[in-house]
């Protein structure tokens, strides 16, 4: 995906300290809106980071005076100059960022993309070229506020199954990722990773479970190296990646996924491409990095960035027929589907994290800080709420056991009761399966039912009930 992701934009949309996802914004394209435009959209739908695939003069300067933090790219094909020249380095950090911040909030310059698997072969400049870059900012007193990395592809590992057994290609280890692991090391940095579960998935459809792709309900896969279960794909894409780091003994350092995303249409022979099954990765993923429970099987603590791919369908791109089709919206701005970057959206009741714009929800977190963030625990809690993604049928199932054989407090929720409104089946099962976890210590595996919940970090509410803490 990476080496055509050239012209793009990356926006991000957060949720305090839950996670952040973000949306490439492809532009190899002769239909796209303006750049103004495409900023007006940005704003419209309360984007608050961008990712620029190159660093274009009407893009920034649109940028300008929004308070959008932005990420600029120095293209593969000046990678060569860039690491060879220290004085084009500086040069391009003074024309392309000097000259729009701060009124262009740049934060952080990535250096080439998928750099292991470009056409040419730019895999000894990429250090250097970092190290001139970092040089510069050195030079202009930018270092401390603006971070440098450069993504990879997953082919950059040599093996990734399993997990555990995670390593990378040997001829890469030594020449350049030692070097760029121990860059990002010294100044405080992250990698970026690219990892699509559909690529996977379209290759091994005989032997890998579409649930297990999707983010879906199902058994889950046990690592036979560590004896972690895996429940989705992703996890184990970039668990297999942090073991490779951790092997070469860089198990420090943080990890942004900066590309992911699933086909809303492919050719015969691309399986699983379709609307539906994209409507399900990247609604699914969003809901999942948003909750606040988004650490891996490998790294439960992580916090997870997330960089969906893409905010347009591309009519350029060369390739087969899936790669002009991972757009979120079409050239007019129409949603190729419906896909809410808030949890609970028009979905008939969920947990919102963000001003749902007038669409009704029945599980909401307390009033924002005057910052426009939503408040989080301080204090370690947690709590269990309702999956809608898994239907009201298997919610009043779970629901069902949570109160009868589970033993949860669910007087609450009885008609009259104080928490009986809003009438919804997820408000309901989130009251339930909440005090089945709370009852139950908050222990591991207590908030799951087949799918059915899911943990949040931050406190929830039922109208105006309160989820217990248990605290």
């Amino acid at each position: 995906m990476g080496i055509f992701a050239c012209c793009s934009l990356l926006l991000l949309f957060s949720a305090a300290e839950a996670g952040i996802v973000g949306v490439n914004y492809g532009r190899v394209a002769n239909n796209l809106p303006s750049a103004t435009e495409v900023v007006e959209l940005l704003k419209s739908n309360g984007v608050s980071h961008v990712k620029l695939y190159d660093a274009d003069p009407p893009v920034l300067r649109a940028l300008a005076g929004t308070g959008v933090k932005v990420v600029v790219t120095i293209p593969n094909e000046i990678l060569a100059s860039t690491a060879a020249r220290p004085g084009f380095a500086l040069a391009w950090v003074q024309r392309n960022v000097v000259a729009y911040y701060p009124s262009t909030q740049i934060q952080a310059i990535a250096v080439g993309n998928e750099v292991f698997v470009y056409p040419r072969n730019l895999t000894t400049f990429l250090v250097p070229a970092m190290q001139n870059v970092h040089a510069a900012l050195s030079r202009l007193r930018l270092d401390g506020v603006i971070k440098i990395s450069s993504p990879i592809a997953l082919t950059a590992l040599q093996n990734s199954y399993p997990s555990s057994a995670g390593s990378f290609r040997p001829e890469l280890v030594s020449s350049v990722l030692q070097p760029m692991l121990e860059f990002l090391r010294q100044t405080g940095s992250y990698l970026m990773v690219n990892a699509y579960p559909f690529f996977a998935y379209e290759a091994n459809a005989d032997v890998i479970s579409l649930d297990y792709a999707l983010f879906r309900p199902n058994p889950g896969v046990v690592d036979s190296g560590n004896g972690l279960r895996y429940y989705n794909l992703l996890d184990a894409q970039i668990d297999a990646v942090f073991a490779a780091m951790s092997a070469i003994k860089y198990d420090d350092i943080k990890i942004v996924i900066s590309e992911t995303g699933w086909p809303s249409k492919g050719d015969a022979d691309e399986t699983g491409a379709g609307q539906a099954n994209a409507a399900a990765y990247n609604g699914n993923l969003i809901r999942r990095v948003l909750s606040g429970n988004a650490g891996t099987p490998l790294r439960p603590q992580a916090d997870m960035v997330v960089y969906l791919f893409a905010l347009f369908n591309e009519n350029q791109k060369p390739g087969p027929t899936s790669e002009r089709n991972y757009g979120l919206f079409y050239p007019d701005e129409g949603k190729v589907y419906d896909v809410e970057f808030t949890l609970g959206g028009s979905n008939g009741g969920g947990l919102r994290w963000e001003d749902d714009r007038g669409k009704g929800s029945s599980t909401t977190l307390p009033p924002s800080s005057s910052s426009g963030t939503v408040r989080t625990s301080s204090t370690g809690e947690s709590w269990c709420v309702a999956n809608a993604m898994v239907g009201k049928a298997r919610l009043q199932a779970a629901m069902d056991y949570a109160c009868g054989e589970g033993g949860a407090d669910c007087r609450p929720i009885q008609r009259g009761a104080a928490c009986y409104e809003p009438d919804t089946v997820e408000a309901h099962a989130s009251y339930a399966f909440n005090s089945y976890y709370q009852s139950k210590g908050r222990a591991r595996g207590t908030c799951d039912f087949e799918g059915a919940s899911y943990v949040v970090s931050r406190p929830p509410r039922i109208g105006d009930c309160a989820l217990p803490s248990g605290a």
